[in-house]
């Protein structure tokens, strides 16, 4: 890889196939390298991972970009979250999940030496832009190689694009976030 491309890689936290679609482009067209990371130990079922990764997988092959998959550990995201399993819907729960998610992203992001992580969880309507970027900025306060690309992937009918792109791959489309929680209060 040329240096150039290499010192424009950015790692993009993928929750799903699709809302990463659009920000996969949509950062190719601003001339980075995206590196997915699907990191999701928040998923209730490793049947829902396994489902979700394979839509994920179709994405990154269509737009030819690398995908690194996190094993699946969804005790480490209820050992996270424990004690808030009763909090609403995008309460102390939810930010603690991105928390946890973006923690590992950073980590990966260091690990691998890219400079740059954003995540895909933005283009939800459901999802506190502002809230999200303040957690990923968060972590760059002290470690001041790595930057949050603050990008709110919802712009430019964002969210519609995304949902076009799953369409036309034919990914599969969950109807929750992921959590055993929030899937329990849309029933």
């Amino acid at each position: 890889m040329e240096q150039s491309q290499e010192n424009n890689k950015i790692l993009l936290h993928a929750c799903c196939g699709i809302c990463s679609g659009y920000p996969i482009s949509l950062l190719q067209e601003e001339g980075y390298v995206p590196v997915v990371y699907f990191c999701n130990p928040n998923l209730d079922t490793e049947e829902e991972f396994n489902r979700r990764l394979e839509a994920q997988q179709k994405v990154c092959s269509h737009f030819g970009v690398e995908l690194i998959v996190e094993p699946y550990n969804h005790k480490e995201f209820l050992d996270f979250v424990k004690g808030l399993e009763n909090e609403p819907e995008r309460g102390a729960r939810c930010d603690k999940c991105i928390k946890l998610r973006l923690t590992k992203a950073f980590q990966k992001a260091k690990e691998l030496g890219i400079k740059q992580f954003t995540t895909s969880l933005v283009i939800s309507p459901h999802k506190n832009f502002q809230k999200i970027s303040q957690i990923g900025e968060s972590f760059c306060e002290t470690n001041l190689d790595i930057s949050y690309l603050s990008q709110d992937f919802k712009k430019k009918d964002g969210f519609l694009k995304t949902n076009n792109i799953s369409k036309e791959l034919g990914i599969y489309r969950q109807n929750y976030c992921g959590c055993e929680f929030a899937k329990h209060k849309q029933q």
